[in-house]
């Protein structure tokens, strides 16, 4: 399925304390409240897949994918008040955070 139109928002997350189950609940927890935000197409969060090849990197916590319909509804999102309650929330809970944005080519 092609996405023609669509601006995709992924984002990796590492956490502070990895073995830590409050921490990870707390997270997950966090990064569910974003589905809230009705410019949210579609979302994904995920955890790093049982995969071993060179090029996969599973040193993350999760990852979380967010399409939107355009890059003004990305925007929207980024400073919707649920978003920025969610960064000042759980900011503490990780300790390097990835973002890879894409548009169609």
């Amino acid at each position: 399925m092609q996405l023609s139109q669509s601006f995709i928002h992924h984002v990796y997350f590492w956490l502070q304390n990895p073995s830590s189950k409050e921490d990870f609940d707390a997270l997950l927890n966090g990064l569910q409240s974003l589905t809230a935000i009705k410019e949210i197409q579609h979302f994904h969060i995920g955890l790093p897949a049982d995969t071993n090849r060179d090029v996969i990197d599973t040193s993350y916590s999760f990852s979380l994918l967010l399409i939107f319909n355009n890059k003004e509804e990305q925007e929207v999102y980024q400073t919707h008040p649920v978003h920025l309650k969610f960064v000042e929330d759980c900011k503490h809970l990780w300790n390097k955070v990835v973002v890879y944005d894409s548009v169609p080519a």
